[in-house]
C-alpha cells in the first residue's frame, strides 16, 4: 500500500508462540516487521502479556496497554455491566502493579510502552503515576489534552517553578 508511517498493533495475542503465528502470516502478505522500518506492537491488555512481557518484547517493537481491558481482565469485572461498573477501578493496587511491571519489563527489554485508555484523561494521579513508572506515551481524549500535557510536565519536572508547570 506504500504506507511508511504505521504501526500495527496486534490485540489479545495470548502468547509468544501465537504472536510467532501472527507474525509469519503478516510476513506472507508483504507485512514484515523491520522491513521497510515496519514497526509491530503487541496490546498489554491481558494478564499473560504482563506476565510474559519479555518473551514479547523479542517478538515486537513495543507495547500499547489498553487499561481498559487489562483492568477488566486483572479484576474479572465486566466493565459494561451496569451492576459491575462501581467495582471498574484502573487505579486498584492489582491493575496499577500490571501497569508498572509491564513497562519495567518491557524498558528492560529494550521496548516502548504507551497506554491507550481514559484513565490519563480522567484523572492526574495516574497520569502522574505513568510518568514515575516510565510510560513512553500516553493516548488522550482532544478535549483533555491541555490538561494532561500539564499533569505530565508538572510529573515529569516536579521541582520546577509553579509558573513554568503552566507554561507547558
Amino acid at each position: 500500500m506504500g504506507f511508511d508511517n504505521a504501526v500495527v498493533m496486534i490485540p489479545f495475542c495470548r502468547s509468544p508462540e501465537e504472536a510467532d503465528r501472527v507474525l509469519a502470516t503478516m510476513a506472507k502478505h508483504g507485512l514484515t516487521r523491520g522491513k521497510d522500518g515496519l514497526q509491530v506492537y503487541v496490546m498489554g491488555e491481558i494478564p499473560a502479556n504482563v506476565i510474559r512481557a519479555e518473551e514479547f518484547a523479542t517478538r515486537f517493537d513495543g507495547f500499547s496497554i489498553g487499561s481498559n481491558d487489562l483492568t477488566q481482565l486483572t479484576l474479572g469485572i465486566d466493565r459494561d455491566s451496569e451492576d459491575l461498573a462501581p467495582l471498574f477501578d484502573e487505579s486498584d493496587p492489582a491493575v496499577l502493579w500490571m501497569i508498572e511491571t509491564l513497562i519495567a519489563r518491557a524498558h528492560k527489554a529494550r521496548a516502548k510502552v504507551g497506554l491507550c485508555g481514559q484513565a490519563p484523561s480522567n484523572d492526574p494521579a495516574f497520569a502522574r503515576l505513568l510518568v514515575k513508572a516510565g510510560i513512553d506515551s500516553v493516548s488522550v481524549t482532544p478535549d483533555s489534552f491541555v490538561a494532561v500535557k500539564r499533569n505530565v510536565a508538572a510529573a515529569e519536572h516536579p521541582a520546577a517553578p509553579k509558573h513554568a508547570r503552566k507554561q507547558a
